[in-house]
């Protein structure tokens, strides 16, 4: 995990909600970035402006451990069925299968509020017992595959840097890859092993939308290396748009400074300035041998591509995490993206959203803030359509499609949604994410497949015991079940997030009477 998306899902620094001031956003464009359900619910506050109210996230809640486990209260379509594998993980962020088909899963050793522990990984026992196999050093781990009898890891290297790496049965690991620009806001995620054999990963971008702000000091980022800066995969020509912000780095508190795309923070930027490209480089789609090597560039333009995946054809999917309202320059009412990645294609980042450039209408004006306007001035191509557009803060990280008959929905991608981080990656007036969603590629259509009965949010939100924060799905290895992945206990609030070791769970979901 903005992973990670947030996670991926970090927190920045929160929002003001007690504007008193009505702000208006068109029901048609914010329908096409959430699900129909969400539409529906929504209607009355998209058809009118309204007084901005404080934000209801499905983190903005208390919870006073032990997390309680009720598989009952987790609802899914007629014929199906789910249990929980293995409880009391520490944050764990993906799943993979041996050759024996052995589960296993992986503890991050870092969230988004500033927590350390240990990433591990953990053989899963048929009773929910964990054996340590492996621990690392350099967390979060944010995903794992298997291939040619070993385990691959993507380490986001919140302190030193991404790396991908192996670790064989035994738990050695050796380094494959390392130096990947994960110290930011997002980090190194992934791997999945392509049908050609090569090592995919994502590398999320150092920013939310490429100007370092005083967010990222939140994050805790700027403070450790007050020089890290988006790095783009090819030269880019700048636009010579400079932000003011005030300056963290120093004590006194009416300190100001002026920052520009692609550059450290503080280092205002010109128009027409070029910025090199080269790889490694952030906000994009790599790959590596099996055995390690230089990466190659597959295709870029990405916020935070968190979840990989590849259809029963060979195409590579991934998810999006999208821009949240926070920073220099906010971006407000972008839904994650799924995409079909379309190799040495720039898929839009930091001037467009699934297709659409930011200057296209006020959509994408923050409420009593400038318009994000373009940072380029010149776009490598016009970004292609995108497969489905999930919903705002929904965190859409994990994915993995269904190839059996016996399971269903055969073609069809199955995504784990984190939830929203209200209210520091932006307002949210419900909670939005805490699922599993079901996507048919071909049409685009979103469906809502694991849900909690309550649907105010996650678990601890609602009272009930059923799902807290999906961030990885899996399909066993003859495909009659599907695995979830969730991290756990969350709360957020104006002080950030606040993650609980130990209420991490593995669920599985199948059809009734197959088990």
């Amino acid at each position: 995990m903005k992973q990670f998306g947030g996670a991926g899902f970090g927190v920045p620094r929160p929002m003001d909600d007690t504007a008193t001031q009505p702000f208006c956003t068109p029901a048609s464009a914010f329908r096409r970035l959430v699900p129909l359900s969400v539409a529906i619910v929504l209607t009355f506050a998209l058809t009118a402006c309204f007084p901005a109210v404080p934000s209801r996230g499905g983190g903005q809640t208390s919870f006073e451990p032990p997390r309680a486990v009720e598989p009952g209260d987790v609802a899914l379509p007629d014929g199906y069925q789910i249990e929980a594998v293995a409880t009391g993980l520490t944050f764990p962020t993906g799943v993979a299968f041996d050759d024996r088909g052995q589960v296993y899963v992986i503890e991050a050793g870092y969230s988004y509020g500033e927590v350390w522990t240990v990433p591990r990984l953990l053989s899963v026992a048929a009773d929910g017992a964990t054996t340590v196999i492996a621990e690392g050093e350099n967390p979060p781990w944010n995903g794992v595959d298997f291939a040619d009898g070993a385990f691959f890891v993507a380490e986001g290297g919140e302190i030193g840097g991404g790396r991908i790496v192996r670790i064989d049965p035994q738990g050695e690991v050796t380094v494959l890859l390392d130096g990947l620009p994960g110290l930011g806001d997002h980090h190194t995620n992934g791997p999945a092993i392509g049908p050609d054999g090569m090592i995919y990963f994502g590398q999320g971008t150092a920013t939310n939308s490429a100007v370092v702000g005083t967010d990222n000091a939140d994050f805790g980022w700027l403070f450790r290396h007050p020089e890290f800066h988006e790095v783009p995969c090819r030269d880019v020509t700048l636009s010579g748009t400079n932000f003011e912000s005030s300056n963290p780095l120093t004590e006194d508190p009416d300190d100001t400074v002026v920052t520009g795309a692609y550059s450290p923070f503080g280092t205002p930027s010109q128009a027409g300035q070029v910025i090199s490209g080269e790889v490694p480089c952030t906000g994009a789609i790599m790959r590596i041998p099996l055995d390690g090597g230089e990466p190659e560039l597959v295709a870029w333009g990405f916020r935070n591509p968190f979840g990989l995946a590849f259809d029963e054809a060979g195409e590579l999917y991934i998810t999006e995490n999208s821009y949240d309202v926070r920073g220099s320059r906010p971006v407000f009412g972008t839904g994650d993206v799924l995409w079909r990645v379309e190799p040495g294609t720039w898929y839009g980042w930091p001037d467009f959203h699934a297709a659409r450039p930011l200057t296209d209408s006020d959509q994408f004006q923050a409420p009593g803030e400038s318009p994000p306007g373009f940072l380029l001035a010149e776009h490598p191509n016009q970004p292609p359509e995108p497969v489905a557009l999930l919903g705002v803060h929904s965190s859409s990280n994990g994915l993995d499609f269904s190839d059996n008959a016996e399971f269903g929905f055969e073609g069809h991608a199955f995504i784990a949604e984190f939830g929203d981080m209200a209210p520091g990656a932006g307002k949210v007036v419900a909670p939005v994410g805490f699922k599993v969603t079901r996507v048919d590629p071909d049409t685009g259509t979103v469906n809502d497949f694991a849900v909690n009965r309550d649907p105010g949010g996650p678990a601890s939100a609602t009272g009930l015991a059923g799902l807290e924060r999906p961030v990885a799905v899996r399909f066993g290895p003859d495909g009659t079940s599907l695995y979830v992945v969730d991290f756990g206990v969350m709360t957020t609030g104006e002080q950030g997030p606040n993650p609980v070791p130990g209420t991490g769970v593995l669920w599985r979901i199948s059809r009734e009477g197959s088990r």
